[in-house]
């Protein structure tokens, strides 16, 4: 059962007025309280020909191997965000280029927004959501044992269009749904 965080009163699901979907509705004050997906956001950060990966330390996926990357805070933007988290799992500051992957994530209520960054020095160090940090080429990242759907296809994403020529410039933003059938 929930109860309404501004009167404690019972919340039920239902369609209110001017509204095409169910939400939760306080039947006391008539507070609708919102569900809505959560931003995690992130970076690819490059030093060189390397890719800088991140060993969580945290569950979910606990000792599988990520791009650093996080939920948005309140009062910043998904670039800042993608900094800060870049900054708090790898200890690496980056600068933040355009945004590269938007992945929806139905199944987990998230959209996941990756932004390709630069690291001006390959200083990092692991953070506290982090076993290990380390600096790979496309042909070292351990592919098997990545923690997400859709850290995997941003990576994969990433390397054609590098193998392809193309300028950070030149890259469109990649966007998919990620299917409930792929393992999160």
């Amino acid at each position: 059962m929930k109860y309404c965080s501004n009167c404690a009163a019972t919340i039920t699901l239902k369609i209110p007025a001017d509204d095409s979907r169910e939400r939760h509705v306080c039947e006391a004050c008539g507070s609708i309280h919102y569900q809505n997906p959560r931003n995690v956001v992130g970076s690819i950060p490059v030093y060189g020909n390397k890719v800088l990966l991140c060993r969580r330390a945290i569950e979910p996926r606990y000792g599988y191997w990520t791009l650093p990357a996080g939920f948005m805070e309140l009062g910043e933007s998904t670039a800042d965000g993608a900094a800060r988290e870049t900054f708090e799992e790898a200890g690496a500051v980056v600068e933040i280029g355009p945004l590269y992957s938007l992945l929806n994530v139905p199944l987990a209520e998230q959209v996941h927004l990756f932004y390709l960054a630069t690291m001006k020095t390959p200083d990092f160090s692991a953070g506290e959501e982090s076993l290990e940090v380390a600096l790979f080429d496309e042909q070292e990242i351990p592919w098997s044992e990545l923690a997400f759907p859709t850290v995997k296809q941003t990576l994969e994403w990433f390397f054609a269009d590098r193998a392809s020529g193309a300028l950070a410039s030149e890259f469109h933003v990649r966007s998919r749904d990620v299917l409930r059938t792929e393992k999160i």
